[in-house]
């Protein structure tokens, strides 16, 4: 207060008056009460989404489901069977997606025009012709082999679990190459530089020193495309493979519990789904880390 008094007293006079003036013009708003904006449209719609859940699970709770069936088929034996067959028909695709990812960035002509023809043609058409394709195969190759060494009858080998592997698994790997591929552009060319200049081989440096820094581009939509594969599987069920939803299938045909049994394959589809997403999160930290705000985040 008194350094601005004294401020105020080495001023001219004319301006101390009009400093004075001011001060008596501004309105005293310290009786006013701050009140919040209310967002009517918020509150009518959150009620809306409440009242439209809770009808959903009075819906469950009421309705026509006895829910013993369900407690009792969820650890049935092919229940559990199909489970680890859809299991299995995840991983291939990964697999094949990293190698053709690598074989589109070799220097090689061959393996990049392979790779290329191999990601044109399988994502190019529907996922279900190539699990007919494929279990259909001895139409077009009734045998298969080196003829007077080995042979063996198509029909034999192509069984629906070999079809479901390559018809789904082919073509997850068409499009996880394309994710990898994004992942491996993504680090600066320096680094392939920096590799090649102290000696290492290219797998050598891809392993060491390029893929660690491209999967925090690679881990988020190649956990995305697990979790689509999952689902996709229960295509196979066209082919009578016995995935998951089929086995549901086979076993309310036989007892007549549609919804129960496929309450059971949703239940297990959605364990998976949330083992996958938890694997993915521990992931994404442990590439996070060093990556400046992204581990920061963690």
């Amino acid at each position: 207060m008194v350094s601005v008094s004294n401020d105020r007293a080495a001023l001219p006079a004319e301006a101390q008056k009009q400093m004075t003036e001011m001060s008596e013009d501004v309105t005293d708003i310290s009786h006013l009460v701050h009140v919040r904006r209310r967002y009517w449209g918020r509150y009518v719609a959150s009620a809306a989404i409440i009242a439209l859940i809770g009808y959903v699970v009075l819906a469950f709770a009421h309705g026509q489901i006895e829910w013993r069936y369900v407690a009792r088929f969820l650890t049935a034996r092919s229940i559990l069977n199909g489970l680890v067959n859809t299991i299995l028909m995840t991983v291939l695709g990964v697999v094949l997606g990293v190698i053709t990812a690598i074989m589109r960035l070799s220097p090689n002509p061959v393996l990049q025009a392979v790779a290329q023809g191999y990601v044109w043609l399988f994502r190019g058409t529907p996922v279900i012709l190539q699990l007919l394709l494929w279990f259909n195969l001895a139409l077009v190759f009734p045998s298969m082999g080196i003829p007077g060494l080995f042979e063996f009858r198509t029909v034999d080998v192509m069984t629906p679990f070999l079809a479901a592997l390559l018809g789904l698994g082919i073509n997850q790997g068409a499009y996880t190459s394309e994710v990898v591929r994004a992942g491996l552009l993504s680090v600066d060319t320096g680094q392939y530089e920096a590799a090649k200049s102290i000696g290492m081989p290219r797998l050598q440096a891809l392993r060491r020193i390029i893929l660690p820094q491209a999967m925090r581009v690679i881990v988020p939509p190649i956990g995305n495309e697990l979790v689509g594969m999952v689902k996709l599987t229960s295509l196979a069920s066209v082919i009578q493979y016995a995935e998951m939803l089929h086995n549901a299938e086979n076993i309310y045909y036989a007892n007549a519990r549609v919804i129960e049994l496929l309450m059971v394959a949703g239940v297990w589809y959605l364990v998976v789904v949330t083992v996958l997403s938890f694997a993915q999160s521990r992931v994404e930290r442990h590439y996070a880390r060093g990556a400046g705000r992204a581990s920061g985040r963690q």
